[in-house]
């Protein structure tokens, strides 16, 4: 499964309805993003540039991609940013095949 950084922030309608009503954001991200055919790996609430950062795998980016429309088309998150992620063997792996592409690479000039 492919794994993904998603952050963002709340909107202040979101913060106004968690004032209100507070609830546990980390079940109600974990719930769309399984009927998107993910796993939320980790939530975490942080401070600074975005106020959530959560790692997610799924084998199906565009289903994981329509999970974070219908977030943003609710108007309570806003600022979303995906990245795809990778694992220190997985980092390996590329580094080692990189070697073997060079060989076959021809700069310009």
């Amino acid at each position: 499964m492919a794994m993904y950084i998603v952050t963002g922030s709340y909107t202040a309608a979101a913060m106004k309805g968690m004032i209100a009503k507070p609830s546990d954001r980390e079940k109600a991200t974990a719930a769309i993003v399984k009927a998107s055919g993910g796993k939320l790996e980790s939530f975490f609430l942080t401070t600074g540039e975005t106020d959530f950062i959560m790692r997610v795998t799924t084998d199906d980016i565009t289903k994981m991609l329509a999970a974070l429309i219908v977030t943003g088309a609710s108007g309570a998150v806003s600022g979303l940013k995906t990245v795809q992620c990778f694992t220190s063997a997985e980092f390996t792996a590329a580094q080692k095949a990189a070697g073997a592409i060079a060989a076959k690479y021809a700069a310009p000039g």
